[in-house]
């Protein structure tokens, strides 16, 4: 197997609490030819320090900075702008990657001529204990089912930039992620699941996955900012959004035995 570079895209902001074990999570990857490039987000408390002290001691971490607090999105994009890397992938600072993540992913991509890969994650919560739970990766995810519901855990995702280009998330604060995926795959093509489960889900109060109804004023902006649906398709959208959440997607929900 070749030994693509793989630039790992986190966003920061006010993480001291958690980004050391994120950062760590990255170096304990078994496959050793990446870089982390970390936007800082303005934070208030000593997230920079951390990062620093962690590039003094590995040249493969990066650090940017916003002078203002501009949002995920607009950090990711700071990264992405920046990332010389043949594939992309994403660790926001709360979460955390098993050793084998990339090395697993890379192998499946150029074993099943993959641009797209995500795969199964477990969750975990605010104080990092397992609540023996994963949420399972569908085989396979186009661009008819991604627009329906969220299938592709932002933490697991990784794509051959070399091949589908750069892609950037929209100009909005929360689900831009979703609606990068989904111009991922529109321009990528189908997207691979790994049923491995590869990476750690934090949940944390006032998350946007735990706050329901700002997640669906936030999908209402991807169907109507950046699909370009009317508001009546837009909301037409959300009640087939609603009805995957419920009755499909929640059966990807699954207890570790």
């Amino acid at each position: 197997m070749q030994s693509p570079l793989v630039s790992v895209i986190m966003p920061a902001y006010n993480s001291n609490e958690f980004i050391a074990m994120a950062i760590e999570s990255v170096i304990a990857q078994d496959y050793k030819n990446w870089e982390l490039i970390i936007v800082d987000d303005a934070s208030k408390d000593a997230t920079v320090n951390t990062i620093r002290n962690y590039i003094n001691k590995d040249t493969r971490i990066k650090i940017f900075r916003n002078q203002t607090n501009r949002g995920a999105g607009y950090s990711r994009n700071k990264a992405i702008k920046e990332a010389l890397g043949e594939f992309i992938a994403f660790l926001d600072a709360d979460d955390l990657w098993k050793p084998e993540k990339l090395s697993l992913q890379l192998k499946f991509c150029e074993e099943n001529k993959a641009k797209i890969v995500f795969s199964s994650y477990e969750r975990i919560n605010e104080k990092g204990e397992s609540l023996n739970e994963f949420i399972e990766a569908l085989p396979f995810v186009n661009y008819p089912k991604l627009i329906r519901s969220n299938y592709i855990g932002n933490l697991t995702g990784m794509y051959n930039a070399a091949k589908i280009g750069k892609v950037y998330h929209p100009e909005i604060r929360k689900r831009q992620d979703w609606a990068m995926w989904i111009e991922v795959i529109r321009k990528g093509g189908t997207a691979h699941g790994m049923e491995e489960s590869l990476a750690l889900y934090r949940i944390r109060k006032g998350s946007v996955s735990e706050n329901k109804f700002e997640m669906l004023s936030y999908n209402f902006k991807v169907y109507n900012q950046v699909l370009g649906y009317g508001k009546l398709k837009s909301m037409y959208w959300i009640l087939v959004f609603l009805g995957e959440h419920f009755f499909v997607k929640s059966r990807q929900l699954k207890s570790i035995d």
